[in-house]
């Protein structure tokens, strides 16, 4: 007995010395000691930022994603009671609501999983080319929402560490050294990641960090690197503006009516494997794949923009919503178009050729004119209905057609009758991948630089680019201006840009509202909204410093 205690002893001694034998290391479950060290592990937590951008911009609920469209110029409310009120003012801008809170969460839920992997890659497993890989994606996401929160909140906490325990002393970094640390990120990420040739459908290639990193130079005042920066995207090869050499292309381009602009919306034709080569960044979705976001009976976790954007034609003489042809499938008339969207921007009316001519603006692109042939009261009828001579609300008002797929919703949405196209009441979402970015954004963003330069002489050379492919009068260099791009920016890529960070980007939130939505002037829209609020949860939590309010809030000082 006495052997044994002093055998025990000894073994005690030995592994008290070594403070190793503490240390599980666990083979056979995920833990924090583990899950960081294959490629596999890395390439999980990157598809989840894939993710994260997805679900803010797209698919976490049929509201939150909209908050970039709506208390714009583009769009007003149609219904702003109850549980729809996606924009009013007293939802908007109080730090206390859903929609500055959500954004911030989501957004630094992103910086804080690109921390963890680039402080954990340096004791991977990986390789050097899978480390540069992952480095290069994790901080493109890092720099990419850095960019987002300071177009949204100006200075925010600038947080490049994983944090592995609680903090509660965060401070504001200016906004200059939020936007520095974007350009170190994206200027790394643009130098690193594969060409768009070598990349797979909806994955980030080196032009779109090029693309965002010179809108950071812009925000910085540093317009020649702004232009030097989106000239690598234009003179790369592998892009053009589609139409320049072709006049239609994918699926359903043999049909009429429809041309170049058309087909870039039509199911299966946004991914560069489809022959766009316009196509910077697409966001994926899948019908019918777990994850996929697309379901063919339900709206699922799709994107809701039918539902928000194409009116609501539920009355006489339709009587037949939801339909899924040119009437906008099931759409709600949540996102009524303003005038300036719907009119101003093409030439006002039918007399100014420009209105006529421009193929953005055609019927099909941009629906106005209603056939009620779909119609279960006047089935049969070949009688139509205009915007301009039987207005209303929610209910009837011209919209693009790209919110919607007319005539291919999926099989499962359709119902069972003698009516053509009628779908069920599950309808709703798009049931298209969508762009993040397409080239045709950039060459305006290039236009924006060199007006910033004082080259109008070369702005309205890339502002013909996108005028020339949509049929439609060239500018003269005399009238370009900031006005000008942000009107052609409507015309080009209005609803499907995030219209919101364009106009906070320039600093035009408020002067764009006040000159042509009269809607949200009415309802409270202020100077300061031209940047949203600390949310006042974030303000709370940090007990240990003031994290200062935007002017203009609630307990600014």
């Amino acid at each position: 007995m006495r052997k044994t205690f002093i055998f025990l002893a000894i073994v005690s001694l030995f592994y008290s010395c070594n403070e190793d034998f503490l240390e599980e290391t666990p083979e056979d479950f995920l833990s924090s000691a583990n899950a960081y060290s294959t490629y596999a592990d890395f390439t999980a937590s990157v598809n989840n930022m894939y993710y994260l951008v997805r679900r803010q911009y797209y698919s976490r609920d049929e509201s939150r994603p909209f908050d970039f469209l709506y208390g714009t110029d583009l769009v007003y409310d149609g219904e702003n009671n109850g549980i729809h009120r996606h924009s009013r003012m007293d939802q908007a801008y109080q730090p206390s609501s859903d929609i500055p809170t959500v954004h911030w969460n989501l957004l630094y839920k992103t910086i804080s999983e690109a921390n963890a992997v680039i402080d954990r890659s340096v004791s991977s497993s990986m390789n050097e080319a899978q480390t540069k890989d992952i480095l290069a994606q994790a901080r493109f996401f890092r720099g990419f929402s850095y960019k987002v929160l300071a177009t949204l909140y100006g200075g925010v906490p600038l947080v490049t560490e994983e944090i592995l325990s609680p903090k509660i002393n965060f401070e504001r970094a200016t906004k200059e050294a939020v936007l520095n640390q974007v350009v170190e990120d994206l200027d790394f990420a643009s130098k690193n990641l594969p060409s768009i040739s070598e990349t797979e459908d909806g994955r980030i290639a080196n032009l779109v960090a090029y693309h965002y990193l010179s809108e950071a130079y812009l925000a910085l005042g540093r317009n020649q690197d702004a232009i030097t920066a989106t000239t690598k995207v234009i003179a790369d090869p592998n892009t053009r503006l589609m139409g320049t050499q072709e006049s239609r292309f994918g699926t359903r381009s043999s049909e009429t009516p429809g041309d170049i602009y058309w087909d870039l919306f039509r199911k299966g034709n946004q991914n560069r494997t489809s022959g766009n080569k316009e196509a910077l960044w697409v966001i994926q979705f899948e019908l019918d794949v777990q994850g996929g976001g697309l379901q063919s009976g339900s709206r699922g976790d799709g994107y809701a923009f039918e539902r928000h954007f194409a009116p609501l034609l539920r009355f006489s003489p339709f009587n037949a919503w939801p339909v899924g042809d040119y009437t906008g499938g099931r759409g709600i008339g949540w996102g009524i178009t303003t005038t300036y969207y719907s009119n101003t921007i093409w030439g006002d009316d039918a007399s100014n050729p420009d209105f006529v001519n421009d193929i953005r603006n055609a019927n099909h692109n941009f629906v106005r004119v209603y056939d009620s042939s779909n119609s279960e009261a006047l089935a049969g009828s070949t009688d139509v209905y205009s915007t301009e001579v039987l207005p209303r609300r929610r209910e009837f008002y011209a919209y693009p057609s790209k919110v919607t797929t007319p005539y291919n919703h999926p099989e499962g949405l359709y119902r069972s009758g003698s009516l053509p196209s009628a779908l069920t009441s599950s309808a709703g979402v798009t049931y298209t991948d969508q762009y993040m970015l397409r080239l045709a954004e950039t060459y305006l963003l290039r236009a924006e630089a060199y007006i910033a330069n004082s080259q109008p002489d070369l702005a309205v050379m890339d502002i013909n680019a996108i005028r020339g492919r949509a049929n439609v009068s060239l500018a003269n260099q005399s009238e370009i201006n900031l006005d000008y791009i942000l009107d052609e920016r409507a015309r080009e890529l209005g609803l499907e840009e995030k219209r919101r960070l364009t106009l906070m980007r320039l600093g035009k939130l408020y002067d764009q509202v006040n000159r042509y939505n009269p809607y949200y002037m009415e309802q409270g829209m202020q100077e300061h909204f031209n940047l949203w609020p600390i949310p006042a949860d974030e303000i709370e939590a940090n007990r240990e410093v003031v994290l200062k309010q935007n002017p203009g809030y609630p307990g600014a000082e």
